[in-house]
């Protein structure tokens, strides 16, 4: 076979409508026939293949209207569309819907993957039983977010599930993040959707989460019926638990496990994530001026912490977890909420803020002016104030008093 016809035929194609076949076979030093010969194979070598259509394509839309939109199995449509006259067999519509469905979460992947700021997900780690040093058994969850771009994570311990610790979880991850990502993927979770009114076509948001996203400011999407379960998702929630078992018998409290979870926190955003091949801090960095900012706080908080009330004693003090908190005197009788926010107590009259304080080791904490004004009213109500101010400096400051001004 000349291979060197057949190449310089197929190399000079666009020149040959302007040759004959004598002068192709002159430039060859071959026979004219020869020159016949190869530009026939040529011709049928780049020839259209003939498209034979399959006994499933006229049915493939509605293998995809099924299993998109009613997650149908690929035996249920096999058999549905046998009734609409469809004559092939099973494997040829299970294959198509296979890859069909793989196709979609590669696409649901790829936009899990890309865009800073545009978006996170949200999921579950159940029931992780675990045994502290009294053989006492814990029987904890771990809620995860991570963003989608930097894989930047935020994991936090609880007790449950309910819809008030979710709202918890993503008031907490919000704060970690300093910002909140445009939109939040979830899993079919009751706490999420609503599904009394939910199809498998149409997902409807349970009313108080509606409510809770908006004031938050993302969209609520939700996985189905394709959930982009991403690597580095699926590998943080496996590792979870494998640098859990060692803790067992080594913990005394929730709060001991609490620093455990946290401390893992920390480590997997600074080891370099699988997903991206950089580490999530880092890439972060480039990730959070594209998130949303922070809302009013006090709004979301509102969702999920309502504030026990607290009756003001005699002496102008509240009690909170065995520790005691001043305001001003004119409160005392009333009853007053309290809220928690890192490290600062906030103390309410209906919705008015009536002091904040520091939270401390000391058993007392006391405003300057609400000490004088205490005092002023009772023990020392004959001394001067500037008097009161000495004994304040003098006396309150060696006791185990918080004092701020």
């Amino acid at each position: 076979m000349r291979k060197d016809v057949s190449n310089q035929i197929n190399l000079i194609r666009e020149e040959i409508d302007l040759l004959n076949k004598s002068e192709l076979a002159r430039r060859f030093n071959c026979d004219r026939r020869t020159i016949d010969k190869y530009l026939t194979e040529s011709n049928s070598s780049t020839r259209k293949p003939r498209v034979i259509n399959g006994k499933l394509d006229d049915y493939k839309e509605i293998v995809k209207d099924k299993a998109d939109n009613y997650g149908s199995t690929s035996m249920a449509i096999f058999k549905f569309i046998q009734k609409k006259g469809y004559t092939g067999g099973y494997q040829t519509v299970n294959s198509f819907v296979k890859k069909h469905r793989k196709s979609q979460v590669k696409k649901a992947t790829i936009r899990f993957d890309t865009s800073p700021g545009l978006q996170a997900q949200v999921d579950w780690k159940e029931s992780i039983k675990m045994i502290n040093k009294e053989g006492e058994v814990f029987e904890v969850n771990i809620f995860l977010m991570v963003l989608g771009y930097s894989r930047l994570k935020y994991l936090k311990l609880t007790m449950d599930r309910t819809q008030k610790t979710l709202f918890e979880c993503l008031f907490e991850a919000f704060r970690y993040y300093q910002g909140i990502p445009k939109e939040i993927l979830f899993d079919n979770m009751s706490t999420v959707v609503d599904r009394n009114t939910t199809s498998f076509k149409n997902v409807s948001i349970n009313k108080n989460f509606k409510y809770f996203s908006m004031d938050a400011g993302f969209d609520v999407i939700t996985c189905r019926p394709y959930r982009p379960q991403t690597k580095g998702k699926v590998e943080t929630l496996a590792k979870l638990v494998d640098r859990l078992t060692p803790f067992n018998e080594e913990f005394n409290t929730f709060e001991d496990l609490e620093k455990i979870v946290e401390s893992f926190n920390h480590d997997i955003n600074s080891e370099i994530s699988q997903a991206t091949n950089e580490v999530p801090f880092i890439r972060f960095e480039k990730e959070k001026e594209y998130l949303n900012p922070l809302p009013t706080m006090d709004i979301l908080l509102s969702y999920f912490h309502h504030e026990k009330e607290y009756k003001v004693s005699n002496e102008s003090m509240i009690r909170y977890k065995g520790k005691k908190y001043s305001v001003p005197t004119c409160y005392i009788g009333c009853y007053l909420t309290v809220s928690e926010i890192e490290s600062e107590l906030y103390i309410y009259y209906t919705k008015d803020l009536v002091a904040c304080h520091k939270i401390s080791d000391k058993t007392f904490h006391y405003k300057k002016d609400h000490a004088k004004e205490i005092l002023l009213s009772n023990a020392l109500s004959h001394y001067a104030e500037d008097d009161v101010e000495l004994f304040i400096e003098e006396n309150l400051k060696n006791m185990d008093i918080f004092l701020e001004e």
